[in-house]
């Protein structure tokens, strides 16, 4: 199979960064990624204009991880209050998900993914829990959720 090497203009998935040098079928070159202005050869001129692409993906990345510390503190300032419905027992009534949290934060003015909430199962019992929230691959914060437990009343 023919392969071709290009150099990347700009992130594509599973694929690699802005200014790395890839391996690829020569087809996915030749029909995709170089009319769509993905990438371009890598010719022994383009290759000495490699530089100059590092450069300006090293200065974005520095600007997305302050960014990302930035939002990161703007989380772990945060203490949002939830309440849940409880019954005779003290048994909880629903429980507290990532969608939940998600939409707590986004009501806060943090636009985040909620994938990004890492929380390993719903929190059903009332008190503190911590929940982290990774904002960035190198970035992560801590947010504290309180739940209170709401008296169910009684339907006779």
């Amino acid at each position: 199979m023919a392969n071709a090497q290009v150099i990347l203009k700009e992130k594509i998935e599973g694929l690699g960064m802005e200014a790395d040098v890839v391996k690829v079928r020569a087809g996915y070159a030749r029909n995709f990624l170089i009319p769509q202005g993905k990438a371009y050869e890598a010719s022994r001129a383009n290759l000495r204009h490699v530089e100059a692409l590092k450069v300006s993906r090293a200065r974005r990345e520095a600007e997305e991880l302050s960014v990302a510390q930035e939002l990161a503190t703007r989380i772990s300032k945060l203490k949002p209050k939830f309440t849940l419905s409880t019954g005779q027992g003290g048994k909880a009534f629903g429980s507290v998900t990532n969608m939940d949290i998600h939409k707590e934060l986004e009501a806060a003015g943090i636009s985040i993914d909620r994938h990004a909430i890492e929380l390993e199962k719903p929190v059903k019992k009332s008190g503190k829990t911590e929940v982290v929230v990774r904002v960035h691959p190198q970035v992560t914060a801590t947010l504290t959720i309180t739940v209170d437990a709401g008296e169910e009343e009684a339907k006779s």
